[in-house]
């Protein structure tokens, strides 16, 4: 009996394929990437939020990213650096603990997308209506955009997951290096038609209204700039959004990538390793970008090191 509950609360991760030579190195690197990604966003966050001069509302929102950002990374490479240091067939995971991370992964990548359109949306009241500006971004208004980022993607993957949970499972190998919602329903022998037809839905809408709007509000806003003769703003005003603009065409670019190598199982390995990939360099992409990006944070940043190094100076 001890046996039967033990097969059926637990999975064995199939994991990533690191041969003994190459377990240390990446390891190790993975484990760098990871503390700069929690090291830069936290900083990042603490300093925007310690700082009243940066309580604007494009650092604030921006502050969502931050944390969607540490979110994505803790659910995947602690999980992944464990299981690189065990063998192949020792990379056990609860059930109940494979929902809670294949929940949290999909929040990310959802969130991912509804943080960027309110930025977006910021940018465009900014740049094409600035008169109204501070009328319209209100701290009322910046709430109402992070309650819509984070509600919205919890309600729908609240969803995903739910239509996936009440399968009954037949097999416990999730072919992934950690859980998501087709490593889940892939365990099922039942019929999976509603699951397809939620899923593909739920992807068509998040893209659809995300491309959609991005575009739309990034079209308006360089039209606006190009009809503008303040050169000075408008290079700001497009230096800011093809940032923006850039972050979301990696977002969408790696997204498909791992998505098109879903259907061919003989990329799984390929599949696996950009798969870490992306949970590894969009993170840490995001902190170097906005945070040099941003010139008050860049400015604030490279006081707070004048100050350290002033500092060292006089106590030696």
């Amino acid at each position: 009996m001890e046996n039967q509950t033990f097969s059926e609360h637990v999975l064995l991760l199939e994991g990533l394929k690191v041969g003994p030579q190459s377990s240390i190195p990446a390891f190790i690197t993975l484990l760098i990437c990871y503390i700069f990604i929690v090291v830069s966003d936290v900083g990042l966050l603490v300093l925007i939020f310690r700082d009243r001069s940066l309580h604007q509302p494009m650092h604030l929102l921006f502050c969502n990213m931050s944390i969607n950002d540490v979110l994505g990374a803790t659910t995947v490479i602690p999980r992944v650096l464990r299981d690189i240091l065990k063998a192949s067939t020792d990379r056990y995971i609860n059930y109940i603990e494979c929902v809670i991370q294949a929940f949290c992964i999909h929040l990310y990548a959802s969130t991912s997308h509804t943080v960027l359109m309110v930025m977006a949306f910021d940018r465009y009241v900014a740049i094409c209506n600035p008169l109204r500006y501070a009328t319209i971004m209100t701290n009322r208004m910046v709430l109402k955009l992070t309650v819509f980022a984070w509600g919205v993607t919890l309600v729908m993957v609240g969803i995903l997951l739910g239509l996936t949970i009440r399968l009954s499972r037949c097999r416990r190998t999730i072919l992934h290096p950690f859980c998501d919602n087709a490593s889940l329903f892939k365990l099922s022998c039942q019929s999976l038609l509603i699951n397809h037809i939620y899923g593909l839905s739920y992807t068509v809408v998040l893209l659809a209204s995300s491309i959609g709007s991005i575009t739309l509000t990034y079209l308006k806003i360089t039209t606006v700039c190009l009809s503008s003769k303040n050169r000075v703003l408008n290079n700001r005003a497009l230096q800011t959004c093809t940032t923006q603009v850039a972050v979301y065409m990696i977002l969408l670019v790696s997204g498909s990538i791992i998505a098109i190598m879903h259907r061919f199982p003989q990329l799984s390995d390929h599949r696996k390793v950009a798969a870490v990939i992306a949970h590894v360099s969009l993170p840490a992409l995001n902190a170097m970008i906005y945070g040099l990006q941003i010139k008050a944070v860049r400015q604030k940043i490279s006081t707070m090191f004048s100050k350290n190094k002033m500092a060292l100076t006089n106590v030696k």
